[in-house]
């Protein structure tokens, strides 16, 4: 991982992973200002805030259900560092609607206020959707083979410091400040995007299917057929539906379970972001460039066990008194918030030795005119597996179930995720 920090130095990965890293800072940095936002200022009922985060987290995902397989048949046809600067462009349209909803719910009509945000959400996941083949893809096109891992890793570790960034801004900045910054990094988004060497497409022209559902399918099965490739999006779709069980509960639980402000929920979250940057960088390191599968059952099993630790560890916290909540200082007097950030950064470090490698069999298992179609794949199954985990939050919160018991769920899954991980394993090593 050490040796690949060098690609940073290089006009074929710096101006991509630069484009990579803001677009995932300004989209967080947003999308946490407005949960927290509805969280703490809009809302004031646990099982409207967890309803609030699934919708919200549900309205992101949609766009991956319905456009994935256009996204990659889009990206294997054409230039993709063309598309990346017609997304970007796009970014500076929506960050105009979300920064305005931002701006009408600060000014005292929350209900057009969220609906303005709301609908940015939307077309942010349609941003996603037609970005996320691309960043994958284009590495074994600009990379040679030896390269890759390293730069899959560097990406994943980027992203995830973006969203630690965007997540510790969100929480201290005003909500006026936010809607100008994600305007101002949109922008310069823009500007590095114009920097990405072409990407010209390989292989013979493609016939597009514009179909959501048709085109879905037959992105889908045509991964069915190979066992790596198959085995590996199904561990990563069960990744990413714990991730959005996490996503969901996470905010609700930090307010009303360890009584702590939208600073120490920001603060808690960028704890996330640089658990899987590390768990990215522990990976590269152990597997010296080699993909495989190796430490991922390990890996997620660990997750399981620290997420299990952790809803202990919340069940013993001492609450804040009636109608306050703690600051960072008094939070992190308390004798459980040390052990509880530190079972955080587990989880996250965990989660990203687990995920990191699988990416990397997605770049590398097919032809180089067929990644962004079979990362779109990938991305496919995995909005319909966020969306069932979306689901289930909401479906148990009704329920009456508080995100404690929830995190039971999360370690259960971690056990299927395992189970994946090792037939991935045992298939290719």
């Amino acid at each position: 991982m050490l040796n690949a920090l060098g690609l940073l130095k290089q006009r074929r990965f710096l101006p991509l992973f630069t484009t990579q890293f803001l677009g995932a800072f300004n989209d967080n940095l947003f999308k946490t200002s407005m949960v927290l936002f509805a969280t703490y200022a809009i809302f004031d009922d646990a099982r409207m805030e967890a309803n609030f985060n699934a919708l919200a987290t549900g309205i992101a995902i949609l766009p991956f259900f319905l456009f994935s397989a256009l996204a990659g048949q889009l990206a294997d046809s054409h230039d993709k560092a063309r598309i990346i600067r017609i997304v970007k462009t796009a970014e500076i349209l929506i960050m105009l609607l979300g920064a305005a909803g931002l701006m009408v719910a600060r000014a005292g009509l929350p209900t057009v206020g969220i609906g303005l945000m709301l609908g940015a959400v939307l077309f942010l996941g349609v941003h996603s959707t037609f970005f996320g083949p691309i960043k994958y893809a284009i590495l074994p096109q600009h990379l040679p083979p030896h390269d890759v891992l390293g730069g899959t890793g560097l990406v994943e570790a980027g992203t995830y410091l973006a969203i630690l960034l965007g997540t510790v801004v969100a929480g201290w900045i005003p909500i006026e400040g936010a809607a100008a910054l994600v305007l101002v990094i949109a922008a310069v988004g823009w500007l590095s995007a114009r920097q990405v060497p072409p990407a010209p497409r390989e292989g013979a022209k493609l016939a597009i299917n514009y179909n959501p559902f048709t085109s879905s399918w037959r992105l889908i099965r045509a991964t069915l057929h190979i066992p790596r490739l198959f085995l590996s999006i199904c561990a990563i779709s069960f990744f990413w539906t714990i991730g959005a069980v996490l996503i969901v509960i996470f905010p609700p639980l930090v307010k009303n379970v360890l009584t702590a402000d939208e600073r120490v929920a920001s603060g808690a979250i960028a704890v996330f972001s640089v658990g899987v940057a590390l768990g990215s960088v522990v990976i590269n390191t152990l597997l010296r460039g080699r993909i495989s599968a190796r430490y991922s059952p390990v890996s997620v099993i660990a997750m399981g066990a620290c997420v299990v630790l952790f809803s202990f560890l919340c069940r013993g916290w001492t609450p804040a008194p009636a109608g306050a909540l703690y600051h960072w200082p008094d939070f992190v007097a308390q004798p459980r918030a040390i052990p509880i950030m530190l079972c955080l950064l587990a989880i996250a470090t965990t989660g990203g030795m687990f995920v990191v490698p699988l990416y990397a069999f997605l770049t590398t298992t097919v032809e180089k005119d067929q990644t962004a179609r079979t990362v779109a794949a990938n991305n496919v199954v995995n909005s319909g597996a966020m969306t069932l985990g979306s689901a289930a939050v909401f479906g148990l919160s009704a329920a009456g179930v508080q995100p404690l018991e929830m995190l039971f769920l999360v370690a259960a899954m971690c056990l299927v995720a395992a189970w994946l991980a090792q037939k991935l394993h045992q298939a290719c090593d």
